[in-house]
């Protein structure tokens, strides 16, 4: 298990925003179509903004990594999306195309792709206003060339975009839709993976989120952007802080006008999330749970729960889906513990991927929400680590054997494969940052604090002999 900073002190993922939400330009007078690629609207692009590409092509959002120091090791390693694993889809590599439909760039399908040519740069994706630009799921990040339907039987179609009139929409400011394009979807749907980023924060109530709904911000209004640099990363995919994205950047370390004095002192503890977003996933459903090793059983009959949501996939086996899910509570103190390839897993017991560092004692800590994602994926069975595997375009999704898929992936992968696979368990802590209920529904005293009746706090777990407003010696203000 490596231990190391973590860039933010929340969830980065960057929002998103709906047609409309970002600061369109009327570009008509400098678009000059029609355009026979995309290539060439990245080309019309950078005749004006010429030195855009060169600050893009330096951003997480165009790397998907970074060299960063492993503390103790000494040494630097490229670390992000591109190379560490999770417990949803596993990872990239000998999955690229798949992967990166969600790159802003164009034909990232294997490793040959070149990071350093500015005409495969997708501006549309961040930039575009219309709303009806989509980067089709299978191919490297670009829009169909024809009318296509995906998936196949489900009667979606991805048409072909108007590029000049989508080119003409540019503006400066990306819409909430924009962002969310890819990060509403994360995991393979909408909201699977983080529970708090979900396709209906394009047009959310105040209730359902009170900054975008209520006072109409967009995810740059918080995430702000500095040449093509966007504040904040995620707890699973960064190695250091470099930068810190808080509530108090806004709300100051005392925010309460009401009941300041109590409220206020258990700001120095409490996370601004952890009363303020009492459930997530509150108007969809997110994946909670996520078994592999049931996978490519084509008799199974699938079951769907209360919400209309499956509890099983040929392709990825078993699911336990979450709806208004009550946060598991954890100090976080900015660090963070991160599994990476190649460390070694226990074969019989619960192994972490990526989870928040801190504790009671530890003053920088605070307690944070977070939702705890459950997994059963496959490992190596005599070398003891997690495998790459080999799903998309001749993987696993087509012929079904796992075998193959992890010789392919390891490969790909440059790791060992001895030849015997098990599956094991593992889990991953994901922060609750979205979707920030108005101050009415924050949490109440009693929600937390009871003499009788269960707490959502699990006070034991979080290094207190009990609930500390009914225990002998321990503050009920500052909690420590």
């Amino acid at each position: 298990m490596q231990i190391f900073r973590n860039p933010v002190l929340f969830l980065s993922i960057v929002l998103a925003a709906q047609p409309g939400n970002g600061i369109a330009e009327d570009h008509s007078e400098y678009i000059e179509g029609p355009f026979n690629s995309v290539h060439e609207v990245t080309e019309a692009c950078l005749d004006c903004h010429d030195d855009a590409a060169e600050s893009f092509m330096q951003s997480i959002h165009w790397t998907w990594g970074s060299p960063q120091d492993l503390p103790g090791d000494q040494v630097s390693a490229i670390i992000g999306k591109r190379t560490v694993l999770n417990n949803f889809c596993i990872g990239l590599e000998s999955n690229e195309a798949r992967c990166t439909s969600c790159h802003a760039g164009y034909g990232w399908k294997d490793e040959k792709f070149d990071f350093e040519d500015p005409l495969n740069v997708d501006c549309l994706v961040c930039h575009e206003s219309t709303g009806t630009y989509k980067k089709f799921p299978t191919t490297a990040g670009y829009p169909v060339d024809k009318e296509t339907e995906f998936p196949k039987g489900s009667g979606k179609l991805f048409k072909i975009p108007d590029l000049e009139k989508i080119a003409m929409s540019v503006g400066d400011s990306p819409t909430r839709s924009a962002c969310g394009s890819c990060h509403f979807y994360g995991g393979g749907g909408n909201n699977v993976k983080h529970g708090d980023l979900d396709a209906a924060l394009i047009n959310p109530s105040r209730e359902l989120d009170v900054h975008m709904g209520g006072a109409d911000m967009t995810c740059v209004d918080c995430h702000e952007t500095n040449d093509h640099t966007i504040a904040g990363n995620a707890m699973s995919v960064s190695t250091h802080a470099s930068e810190t994205l808080s509530c108090e950047s806004c709300h100051g370390e005392e925010p309460h006008e009401k009941y300041s004095y109590y409220l206020d002192a258990h700001a120095k503890t409490l996370a601004c999330q952890t009363c303020h977003i009492p459930t997530f996933a509150r108007a969809n459903p997110t994946k909670m749970s996520w078994d592999w090793s049931q996978a490519g059983d084509s008799e199974r009959k699938i079951i769907k729960d209360e919400n209309g949501m499956p509890d099983y996939n040929k392709k990825k086996g078993a699911f336990v889906w979450g709806k208004n899910v009550v946060p598991t509570y954890a100090w976080y103190n900015g660090d963070s513990e991160r599994m990476l390839l190649g460390d070694e897993v226990k074969l019989d017991a619960m192994n972490t991927l990526a989870a928040p560092l801190g504790d009671k004692s530890d003053l920088q800590s605070k307690i944070h929400p977070f939702k705890v994602h459950v997994g059963k994926q496959i490992a190596d069975k005599k070398f003891k680590y997690l495998l790459p595997t080999h799903l998309f375009n001749g993987g696993y999704w087509d012929h079904y054997d796992w075998e193959r898929s992890v010789t392919v992936g390891a490969e790909k992968s440059n790791i060992a494969y001895s030849g015997r696979y098990t599956f094991v368990e593992t889990e991953m802590y994901w922060e609750i940052d979205h979707m920030v209920a108005p101050k009415e529904d924050a949490l109440m005293c009693s929600d937390c604090h009871k003499r009788t009746q269960p707490s959502r706090m699990d006070w034991h777990a979080l290094g207190y002999k009990g609930d500390p407003r009914y225990t002998k010696g321990q503050s009920r203000t500052t909690m420590r």
